[in-house]
């Protein structure tokens, strides 16, 4: 048995002095002074205790562009761990030709191996038809009940507006959620090809050659398609305050969707891809402007935003330049493939173990935010939209004991050498970040100890998940 002493647990709802007795996995017990004589005490005076972050979209391993994404099901869930997260949630590509039950096992058998904390799945939905259609109820089986469509990338990813209306209506029949990547690719490709004719090649291009306004439009395009199917839908990594607007103006009018942004549309610009090392900051969508940021933060303060995710999809900005991980010397081709041609630059960015220690110095430590809305962001709301709470996300009698023991005194300058994602660069390098965890616990057991890595490969589970998320 573990029992933590004298902290003060915060969860989405309120904070309150207490201890948490944990038997086994899960926690059996949360009153103040309580004691147990045979359990091993952790004293957490001073800390704060909170629930395991709960990351909802994340991707490891994940082939782009002639080369694959830096971090693993292992190096990706340690930096998680080290950075409060204790549950993620990956996709799974659909493969061309063969049935999706065939795409999920492929996933599992990257995962199941390396993975490092918990992890669940969504499921990529690229090609439609009627066999497809036909197979989509069957992820229920595979514990899978979300389903991601994209308005972009044409040729590859893209699905038109009537084949996604028809993957909200078998969603909406199956109580499944379907999740949305909004720009408008008709724009995009066009806006690429003038860029190249025109001999523009910097990173800058990736930018404005996906304009904020298509965007925009694409978000308002889906929630219509949504209201009109009756489904509830869920948008990835919202980057504009004009998503926002269009977001809450379909809620105002019964739409049942919901959003997430990510930290690096709170912090970054398109001006930081006009750096001489502006392929760092290359994702998609791209990063905007200061008053998009701003907009974002205001968004997360007055709950018109639900959930923080990552987006995390690291690449090497020098892949022929090898670093050490785990002392095994490590070089994955990375950014520089797209140095003579921005569209050949790896889209994706290292940030799964930066989310909460940002979002706390910035949001709580600076008054934006409350430690309350701070547990709803990274971990309660998207452990119940994604059907997982109360077992994730929760500090209760009968939750995992997924627990932090949060130091938000511990001050540091922050970057590579603390984020711990296997790649070569870190987006907030020398940042002062107030605000981490101490110890994290995954059901019932220590994976991190201060800078102390106790975690292990193949301890993660995965969480097959019903058909049960709630809208937020």
């Amino acid at each position: 048995m573990l029992l933590i002493k004298s902290g003060t647990l915060v969860t989405h709802e309120r904070s309150f002095a207490a201890d948490i007795l944990v038997e086994g996995e899960k926690i059996i017990e949360v009153a103040p002074n309580l004691s147990a004589p045979n359990a091993e005490v952790v004293d957490a005076s001073g800390l704060l205790v909170m629930p395991g972050g709960v990351d909802p979209h994340t991707h490891f391993d994940l082939e782009m562009f002639n080369t694959i994404s830096s971090d693993d099901h292992y190096s990706g869930h340690k930096a998680a761990a080290f950075g409060g997260t204790t549950t993620v949630m990956d996709f799974v590509p659909q493969t061309a030709g063969a049935s999706l039950r065939h795409a999920v096992e492929a996933w599992h058998a990257k995962a199941d191996p390396k993975a490092a904390v918990d992890w669940g799945f969504h499921m990529n939905v690229t090609h439609l038809d009627e066999t497809v259609a036909a197979e989509i109820p069957s992820l229920l089986d595979e514990g899978i009940p979300t389903l991601k469509v994209f308005t972009a990338y044409n040729g590859r990813l893209r699905l038109q507006d009537g084949e996604i209306f028809r993957v909200l209506r078998i969603a909406r029949e199956n109580g499944m959620l379907t999740m949305v990547h909004a720009e408008n690719g008709d724009v995009i490709d066009t806006l690429v090809a003038d860029a190249l004719a025109a001999g523009h090649t910097s990173p800058i291009w990736h930018a404005r050659t996906r304009p904020a306004w298509g965007a925009i439009e694409a978000v308002l395009r889906a929630c219509a398609l949504a209201a009109q199917a009756d489904a509830p839908l869920y948008v990835v990594h919202m980057n504009t305050s004009g998503e926002v607007d269009q977001l809450s103006y379909a809620r105002e009018r019964g739409a049942r969707v919901m959003g997430e942004t990510c930290p690096q549309y709170l912090f970054f610009t398109e001006e930081q891809l006009a750096q001489p090392d502006g392929a760092k900051w290359v994702c998609s969508p791209p990063m905007r402007s200061s008053a998009d940021n701003a907009g974002l933060w205001s968004a997360l303060t007055t709950d018109r935003l639900q959930v923080v995710g990552t987006d995390h999809c690291p690449f090497f900005f020098n892949g022929a330049q090898p670093i050490d991980y785990e002392g095994q010397s490590v070089a994955i081709p990375g950014k520089e493939l797209g140095r003579d041609d921005f569209t050949k630059i790896p889209n994706g960015l290292p940030m799964v173990g930066d989310r909460l220690p940002l979002l706390w110095t910035h949001g709580v430590g600076q008054g934006r935010i409350s430690r309350e809305q701070f547990v709803a962001l990274t971990s309660a709301n998207p452990a119940k939209i994604f059907g997982l709470y109360p077992r994730k996300g929760a500090l209760a009698p009968g939750s995992d004991a997924d627990i932090l023991l949060w130091n938000p005194e511990r001050r540091l300058k922050y970057g590579r050498a603390f984020s711990h994602h296997r790649t070569d660069y870190n987006l907030f390098e020398d940042w002062e970040l107030q605000g981490f965890p101490q110890k994290v616990f995954l059901r019932g057991e220590m994976i991190v100890d201060g800078e102390q890595w106790l975690g292990r490969r193949g301890m993660g589970r995965f969480l097959p998940r019903a058909a049960s998320g709630e809208l937020i």
